[in-house]
């Protein structure tokens, strides 16, 4: 399946941007995760969780480094693609209102 990174209106795309910032660690299990995606395969614990109380087809790719976690979020779209909707450094336990709202949006918006 083909995996899509979101897109803002200018073009640009908020998760690219976000890895460029991280460690070359998480960069390389994020590369070695998305191709696992691109080929097909279904992705589980600990790598990545469904999160179907949230939305559904929405998953998180957990990745971590010395410095701490990062959630990547995407949205399997039956029939059209893989979307990498959001990245964030991993902070609380639970998932901040801010961060499920950006999801949310951007599910509605593929």
């Amino acid at each position: 399946m083909k995996v899509k990174f979101y897109l803002l209106n200018s073009g640009r795309s908020p998760v690219e941007e976000f890895l460029k910032e991280q460690s070359a660690e998480i960069r390389s299990c994020f590369v070695d995760a998305v191709n696992l995606l691109a080929a097909g395969q279904t992705l589980s614990m600990p790598l990545s969780r469904h999160l179907s109380s949230i939305h559904s087809g929405l998953n998180e790719l957990r990745l971590k480094d010395r410095s701490g976690q990062v959630r990547v979020f995407y949205f399997v779209k039956k029939g059209d693609g893989i979307y990498l909707l959001h990245a964030c450094r991993k902070k609380t336990q639970e998932l901040p209102r801010k961060e499920i709202e950006f999801i949310l949006k951007r599910i509605k918006e593929v």
